[in-house]
């Protein structure tokens, strides 16, 4: 069973270069550029990591999106919608990395489930 940690967190950008420059400086977190998706996907000295996505509808600016570990993302979206949330993006594949889905809590928070297709790393 996942222990539902916080696995991701991604941060729109208005200019993915720009803005992953500029936590690098501040916070001295490792950058690694995925250009086929105009995104960079950061990592903090103590493992944790996330990504900066360009602005778009689905990434707004203000909209941090945190990525949560599940064991099932089809049974949690389920679930979510039992709860009184609403899923806003089913189970999708990200290509050889995992999948993940995308939903609103009651109150109107957006978070997201997360499972990799390498658990170990």
């Amino acid at each position: 069973m996942s222990k539902r940690n916080v696995v991701h967190v991604e941060i729109p950008a208005a200019n993915v270069g720009s803005a992953a420059k500029f936590y690098q400086d501040l916070f001295g977190w490792k950058l690694q550029h995925v250009p086929d998706m105009n995104y960079t996907m950061w990592e903090a000295a103590d493992g944790s990591g996330g990504g900066f996505p360009e602005v778009s509808a689905e990434n707004p600016v203000g909209q941090v999106l945190v990525y949560i570990d599940s064991d099932d993302i089809d049974a949690d979206l389920k679930k979510v919608e039992q709860l009184g949330g609403k899923v806003l993006e089913p189970k999708h594949e990200i290509p050889n990395m995992g999948w993940f889905g995308i939903f609103k809590d009651p109150t109107g928070n957006v978070l997201a489930l997360y499972t990799s297709m390498n658990p170990e790393n």
